[in-house]
C-alpha cells in the first residue's frame, strides 16, 4: 500500500527518533554558516538616484550578491521603494542558475520615481522576511539609499507618521533578529548618515557611506562576508597590460565549500583557469559557475581542490582590475556542553570550543593548524567584557575563565584564520546566589534489574505521538499565515451595455493564507456567487486559483475544472464569466 507524503513525513520523525533513542547520539544544533541566508534587498529608486549612481553600478552590486549566493536554498526578496513601494518581489529560493537570472532581470526592470520614504522600504522588507520566516534561517535587509525622506505633499503623509512607521519597523526587526544593513551614497554631500547609521546600529547590522558608486560592489562583498562570518581574502589589483597576468589563487584546505572570485573593472576582462595539478578548468562548468555583467564578472568554484590555483586575467591596457576572494565554510563553532552552569565566586570555568560540519564534530584537524580562537566574557550585570586567549590543541580550542563576583556572565568563543571565522552561541552562567555547585549524586552498585523496555517503548510512543501533532500543527501554521506577492488588476464588462469598468490595482501583500475573489470586490451583494472563486499562495512567486463556484473561470480561453487548482504566474489573465448577473470580471495577475 502506498502511504500518503504526510504519512512519510511521520515515518522520517519516527525513524530518526528511534535512532536517538537506540544509539545515543548526540546531535549538534548547525547554527552559523550551516544556516541559509533569507536576504531581502531595498533599493531606493527615486530620481535623486539618476545623478548619484546614474550608470546604475548599485544595481549591478546587488544582482552580484545574488551571484555570490548559494544554489542550494538561499531565498532573496526585493523591494523597490520611492515614497511608496514600486514593485516587490517576495523571498524566492535559489535552486538553479536561472532563479538568480530570475531576480537579476527583476532588478534591470526597475524603473525612477519621485520623492523619498526610507520607512515604506523598510516595512516593506520586514513584513516579507515575517511572511516567508523559516526556522534555521538566517534573515538580512541591505538597504541601498541616497537621501533623506522627501514626502509627496499631496499625498497628506507627515514626517511624523512616517517615523512611527519606521518605529515600528525596526521593532519587528529586532524582534524578528533581522539586521538591516545600510549603504548610504553620498555623492551630492546630502546624505543623512546618522540616520542610516542607528537604523543598522539599533538592529545589530553595520553602516557603510560612500561618495562613490564604483564602491558598492566592494561594499557587497564586505556586508557578504560578514553576514556568513567570513574573511575577504586580499588580492592585488591589476592594471591590465593586454596580454594575460596571473594570479594565485590559495585554497587552504578541503573543507572549503566555495570559491567566490569576484573580478570587477570598467572594460571587458577574458580569465582562465588551471587548478592545482596543472591542468585547464573550463569556464564554466560543472565544477566553476560564472556569472558576468557590465560592470563585473564572478567565478564560484564549487568545492575546489586544496592548494594553489592559477587565475589568468586579461584586460584592456591600463584598465584597473579589482579581485575579491571569499571563501565559503559549511562550519560551526560549538561549545561542548559544561557539567553545571552554576559557579561560586573564585571558580574556574574551563570552556572547551571545536569546529562542526553537517551536524558533527570536524575529523578534519588540519583546519585548526592556522587559527586562533578568543574567548569573551561578559559581565550582564556591569557590562564590561574581558577577553581571554584560548588554546588550540590541535582538535579543539580550550580556556579557563575564573569567576570575579556573585553575578550572572555570558561566554561567547570567536575562532578565526584568514578566510573565515566563527562564533559560538552564547552560554550564560550564574554566581549570583554564591551557591557551591551542585554535586552528582552518589553511584550505588548495579542490582542487575531488567532494562525498563516497555517504559521505554512507551516513553517513545509518547514522544512520537507529540512529534506528530506538533508536524501537523506547524504545516497547518505555516499554510495558513502563508503570504502573497505581486497584485491583481481588475475590469468588470456590463455585457448589456458593452461598457468596462476602469482598471482597479489589489495588492496582494497584505493577504494570508487565501483570499476570495469576493473580498476583491468589495464584497458587493451582485457578486456573491464569486466567494467561491479562491486565490492561495503558491512557489515561486505564483498563486493558485481553485474554483467550486457556479461562475465560468477561463484562462486563454480554457476553462478551469470545477474544485481544480489553476497555478498563475506574472502575466497570466483569466475570465470570470458570471451566471446571476450579465456581467464579466477580466484579471490579470502581475509582479
Amino acid at each position: 500500500m502506498i502511504l500518503q507524503k504526510r504519512y512519510r513525513d511521520y515515518f522520517i520523525i519516527i525513524a530518526i527518533v528511534v535512532f536517538m533513542c537506540l544509539s545515543n547520539v548526540s546531535i549538534i544544533a548547525a547554527a552559523g554558516g550551516a544556516s541559509k541566508i533569507d536576504a531581502v534587498l531595498v533599493l531606493d529608486v527615486s530620481h535623486s538616484m539618476d545623478k548619484s549612481d546614474h550608470q546604475k553600478i548599485g544595481n549591478e552590486a546587488m544582482k552580484m550578491f545574488i551571484d555570490m549566493l548559494s544554489e542550494k536554498g538561499d531565498r532573496v526578496g526585493i523591494v523597490a521603494y520611492t515614497d511608496e513601494i514600486q514593485r516587490e518581489k517576495a523571498l524566492l529560493e535559489i535552486r538553479s542558475a536561472d532563479d538568480k537570472e530570475n531576480l537579476k532581470s527583476f532588478i534591470d526592470q526597475l524603473d525612477r520615481g519621485s520623492y523619498t520614504d526610507l520607512s515604506v522600504g523598510i516595512e516593506g522588507a520586514v513584513q516579507i522576511l515575517e511572511d516567508g520566516a523559516t526556522a534555521g534561517r538566517e534573515p538580512i535587509i541591505i538597504l541601498l539609499t541616497d537621501g533623506n525622506t522627501s514626502l509627496d505633499p499631496k499625498s497628506g503623509r507627515t514626517e511624523a507618521e512616517s517615523n512611527e512607521v519606521m518605529k515600528k519597523a525596526v521593532k519587528g526587526a529586532n524582534d524578528s533578529g533581522i539586521p538591516i544593513y545600510t549603504i548610504g551614497l553620498n555623492a551630492d554631500g546630502k546624505l543623512n548618515k546618522n540616520a542610516i547609521e542607528d537604523l543598522s546600529k539599533q538592529t545589530d547590522g553595520k553602516s557603510f557611506v560612500t561618495d562613490s558608486a564604483d564602491d558598492l560592489p566592494q561594499i557587497l562583498s564586505e556586508i557578504f562576508a560578514s553576514h556568513l562570518e567570513l574573511n575577504i581574502v586580499p588580492v592585488n589589483s591589476l592594471t591590465a597590460n593586454g596580454a594575460y597576468q596571473d594570479v594565485k589563487i590559495t585554497v587552504p584546505n578541503s573543507n572549503v565549500l566555495e570559491a567566490n572570485i569576484s573580478i570587477m573593472s570598467n572594460k571587458p576582462v577574458e580569465a582562465k583557469l588551471i587548478d592545482p595539478s596543472g591542468n585547464a578548468v573550463a569556464i564554466p562548468s560543472q565544477e566553476v559557475l560564472l556569472a558576468k555583467s557590465k560592470s563585473y564578472s564572478l567565478m564560484k568554484l564549487i568545492k575546489p581542490d586544496q592548494g594553489d590555483w592559477t587565475l589568468q586575467v586579461k584586460g584592456v591596457a591600463k584598465d584597473k582590475i579589482d579581485i575579491n576572494l571569499i571563501f565559503n565554510y559549511d562550519l560551526t563553532l560549538e561549545l561542548e556542553p559544561l557539567k553545571s552552569t552554576t559557579f561560586s565566586k573564585g571558580d574556574t570555568v574551563k570552556v572547551k570550543a571545536f569546529l562542526a560540519s553537517g551536524g558533527q564534530k570536524l575529523s578534519d584537524t588540519a583546519q585548526y593548524s592556522n587559527m586562533n580562537a578568543v574567548m569573551f566574557v561578559k559581565d550582564v550585570t556591569t557590562g564590561k567584557s574581558e577577553e581571554i586567549k584560548m588554546t588550540n590543541t590541535g582538535d579543539h580550542f580550550e580556556g579557563d575563565y575564573k569567576v570575579a563576583d556573585k553575578r550572572k556572565y555570558e561566554i561567547k568563543v570567536r575562532a578565526e584564520e584568514k578566510s573565515f571565522f566563527r562564533e559560538s552561541a552564547l552560554l550564560t552562567i550564574s554566581a549570583a546566589s554564591g551557591a557551591a555547585k551542585p554535586t552528582s549524586p552518589p553511584v550505588t552498585e548495579s542490582n542487575d534489574k531488567p532494562f525498563p523496555t516497555l517504559i521505554v517503548v512507551i516513553g517513545v510512543a509518547l514522544l512520537i505521538g507529540l512529534l506528530a501533532l506538533a508536524y501537523w500543527i506547524s504545516r497547518m501554521l505555516k499554510e495558513k499565515n502563508r503570504g502573497f506577492v505581486g497584485q491583481l488588476i481588475i475590469e468588470i464588462r456590463d455585457e448589456n451595455t458593452g461598457d468596462k469598468s476602469s482598471p482597479q490595482y489589489k495588492k496582494l501583500n497584505h493577504f494570508k493564507g487565501k483570499f476570495q475573489l469576493h473580498q476583491l470586490l468589495q464584497l458587493a451583494p451582485e457578486f456573491k456567487e464569486t466567494e467561491k472563486v479562491i486565490f492561495k499562495p503558491a512557489n515561486n512567486d505564483k498563486i493558485m486559483l481553485f474554483n467550486s463556484s457556479v461562475c465560468k473561470v477561463e484562462k486563454f480561453g480554457r476553462a478551469v475544472a470545477d474544485g481544480r487548482g489553476l497555478e498563475l504566474q506574472s502575466g497570466d489573465r483569466l475570465t470570470v464569466t458570471l451566471t446571476q448577473v450579465d456581467k464579466t470580471i477580466y484579471i490579470e495577475y502581475l509582479i
